[in-house]
């Protein structure tokens, strides 16, 4: 439930703003702006890896499975669980209890982090395997089916949109350690929780994203 501006402190309200709630309508729109920005962006890439797949069709379905569909189903077990912290923080900060703001921001950085370091992993055990798109890609020959160029596009789809995702990731994990910080020193109240709220709206657009990326890369055409 929202605030209203009249009873808000203006500790916080910036000065081309008549009231609280005016700024944090404002900075929720703006954050909305950004994200439709972010959503062209990654729709190109969706789109092209469509096509791709489906002008290279067996290859591509070859190389999704040499992914890992255990570490995916598990990146994206965590990222639903950090939505959720994410959700909670939010609506802690509207009720003003900054305990439970930090304990909730922590747990949704703990898991932006475990996330990394799974796809870390995943990253590492690709580029010793030699499927990292390049001078050194390389596939035993019992793995490839169709054109072997076509099996490195399709790690090279692989490697740009998680790449992208993680950088994203490490984004989000960097404003998560803003809010807390703000959090910490008492300058998010329930009067003031813009910051939480926007970082909240980045959060849930970077998971929304890799709901998408796992089937796309992970589960689409893969068959025994």
């Amino acid at each position: 439930m929202s605030h209203s501006g009249t009873t808000a402190p203006a500790t916080h309200l910036q000065s081309h703003f008549q009231n609280m709630e005016q700024q944090r309508e404002t900075s929720v729109v703006g954050m909305w702006v950004f994200l439709a920005t972010e959503v062209m962006f990654f729709g190109g890439l969706f789109i092209s890896y469509m096509v791709y797949r489906l002008a290279h069709y067996a290859a591509f379905a070859a190389a999704s499975k040499e992914l890992s569909v255990t570490i995916g189903a598990i990146n994206t077990a965590v990222l639903i669980a950090s939505s959720m912290t994410m959700a909670m923080s939010v609506h802690e900060a509207q009720l003003g209890r900054r305990k439970l703001v930090i304990m909730f921001l922590l747990l949704t950085l703990v898991f932006g982090l475990t996330f990394l370091g799974l796809k870390g992993y995943e990253w590492y055990d690709h580029i010793t395997k030699h499927e990292l798109p390049g001078p050194t890609f390389h596939l035993e020959p019992q793995k490839v089916h169709g054109d072997p160029r076509s099996m490195e596009l399709f790690f090279g789809y692989y490697f740009c949109m998680t790449g992208l995702h993680a950088a994203h990731m490490i984004v989000g994990a960097g404003l998560l350690l803003w809010v807390l910080m703000k959090t910490t020193r008492g300058e998010i109240t329930a009067h003031y929780y813009n910051p939480v709220e926007s970082v909240g709206l980045y959060w849930h657009f970077v998971d929304i994203i890799w709901i998408f990326l796992f089937p796309l890369l992970y589960l689409i055409d893969r068959h025994p």
